[in-house]
Parts: structure tokens; C-alpha cells; sequence
């Protein structure tokens, strides 16, 4: 996957081979992320393109998937090698696409509608998405609330009479 990092905006943009088009997009960054790329940006003389990650050995001069996985391991084992020197437990390794999952799970608990995190994801069907948003009671019960501040025949200040709300319930 491609990705473009502009100074100009705190987006990167997006894009590459995939099953859909929603993986062609801007992507919004958080301060912390935008230090980092820029950083990154920096250490590589401030080129106009390219790569913010390069890895010579590769085919396309970049770092691909299989090679992180490769250097994501290799590090685990060396973790391994050296706590069993110092007698101590390793860091239990974990696959690096549960950073992904963990972001949008965290999106979702945060009160991100399902529309936004699919953009954000890159998710075409919303259905993937909605995996992620699991609305707390309370969010549900907020939601209902806000409701009530929108303009209907009656408002707390001035309920309708019981009559029209008899009338109401039986048709």
C-alpha cells in the first residue's frame, strides 16, 4: 500500500491494490502519529516522494508485509534470547494486526458512528464495521435522549394533553 505524507495537512494519503476502492482515501493522523512520520521525514533528508519507511533488500524499496512480519519475529526471538539470559519471563508476542483491531475498537467505545470508522478502516460494507461498535447502555440511552431536543408538536415544557395522547395511542 501506498501512502503519501504531506507537511501540509495532518493527513496521509492512501492507496494501493485492493479488494475495494474505499482503501484509496485521506487518512486523518493524531498529533503523536504526525510527530512520528515527520520525524521519520526528517531523518530521510525531507524528500519530496517516496517512501517514509525504505528497505533496500526489497523488490519495490519499501517495506512490505512479509518483511515486517520477518523483522516483527526475529525481534520476539531475540526478546526470548535475552530474558532467558537475565532469567526472566518474555514479552508474550502478539500479531501486529491487532494494533489495527485495537484502534478501531477503540473507536467504536469512543462514540464513532459506524460510517466514519468504515472510512477510516477503509471497510466498503458497513457490516465489517459495525464488528467494532458495540454501544454501551448508557450511549444507547444518550441517543434517545438527544431526541428530545428536536422540534415536535410538544416538548417537556408543554406535553400534549392526555386526550390527543389517548387519541394517539389507538389509531
Amino acid at each position: 500500500m501506498k501512502s503519501r505524507f504531506s507537511r501540509s495537512c495532518a493527513r496521509a494519503k492512501l492507496g494501493g491494490r485492493s479488494k475495494t476502492s474505499a482503501v484509496r482515501r485521506v487518512m486523518p493522523m493524531t498529533p503523536r502519529v504526525r510527530t512520528v512520520l515527520e520525524t521519520r521525514w526528517e531523518a530521510s533528508g525531507r524528500p519530496e516522494e517516496g517512501w517514509i519507511w525504505p528497505a533496500a533488500p526489497t523488490r519495490s524499496g519499501h517495506v512490505e508485509p512479509s518483511s515486517l512480519r520477518k523483522q516483527h519475529d526475529k525481534a520476539f526471538q531475540t526478546i526470548a534470547e535475552q530474558a532467558k539470559q537475565n532469567e526472566r519471563r518474555p514479552v508474550r508476542p502478539f500479531v501486529l494486526y491487532s494494533f489495527r483491531h485495537t484502534c478501531l475498537m477503540r473507536l467504536g467505545a469512543s462514540g464513532c458512528d459506524v460510517w466514519t470508522l468504515a472510512r477510516i478502516a477503509g471497510h466498503s460494507p458497513i457490516a465489517i464495521s459495525a464488528r467494532y461498535v458495540h454501544p454501551s447502555e448508557d450511549a444507547v440511552l444518550a441517543a434517545v435522549e438527544r431526541l428530545g431536543g428536536h422540534k415536535t408538536e410538544h416538548s417537556e415544557k408543554s406535553p400534549l394533553p392526555s386526550q390527543q395522547v389517548q387519541r394517539q395511542l389507538s389509531q
